[in-house]
């Protein structure tokens, strides 16, 4: 039972969702916050680390439409971020750290119950393996860079991170939960509505 659950909550059916233009419009508003949040509240310290909160928007995403969109997203805005901040030639290992983030995101969060130790497991898990293991491979592949000479500082902004990123996911997602899912279930059903009454009359 909760093998099939899981499948089902973990399908590529998901994508489907693309094809709702509520969908779509919450995912440019995250995108544009991700942006925001990118120019105005990420701090550059040295070459190799940036310290700020445009995950945020990604999360959501993947909370509320599950990890195939969710990589998507995270994919298509580390591009779009990069055209818009340029920091050097573009990588095409920072996109799929993005890709990764996303995935591991909404495994742990779409269609499941709020609960501090699944965010806490999930930031630590794209810390770990997406910004400290492939982020730092990458920098180390771009620069040339010594491993030493750049991962102490990267822990310590990681580390410094987890409890703050834990704590805003669980105040937003409860709200989401409240109020954004709730919403797009009932504009759902009301277009699931309309198109049935649509094929009855033809």
């Amino acid at each position: 039972m909760y093998n099939e659950k899981n499948k089902n909550r973990l399908s590529f059916s998901s994508l489907g969702q693309l094809s709702n233009v509520y969908v779509l419009c919450i995912c440019g508003l995250m995108g544009a916050l991700a942006i925001a949040l990118h120019g105005v509240a990420t701090i550059k310290i040295g070459d190799y680390l940036r310290i700020g909160f445009s995950n945020i928007p990604n999360e959501i995403v993947a909370f509320l439409f599950g990890p195939w969109i969710g990589a998507i997203f995270g994919g298509a805005m580390d591009i779009i971020k990069w055209f818009l901040f340029p920091t050097g030639a573009y990588f095409p290992g920072y996109t799929l750290t993005a890709i990764v983030a996303g995935i591991i995101y909404g495994v742990f969060f779409y269609k499941r119950p709020i609960k501090i130790w699944r965010i806490l497991v999930a930031e630590i898990l794209v810390k770990l393996f997406c910004n400290l293991g492939l982020n730092t491979l990458w920098i180390m592949m771009t620069t040339g860079n010594a491993f030493k000479a750049i991962v102490v500082p990267r822990i310590a902004a990681n580390i410094a991170k987890l409890p703050a990123d834990t704590i805003i996911m669980l105040i937003i997602f409860p709200v989401i939960r409240h109020v954004i899912q709730p919403t797009l279930l009932n504009i759902h059903d009301r277009m699931k509505h309309k198109n049935a009454k649509t094929s009855k009359e033809k």
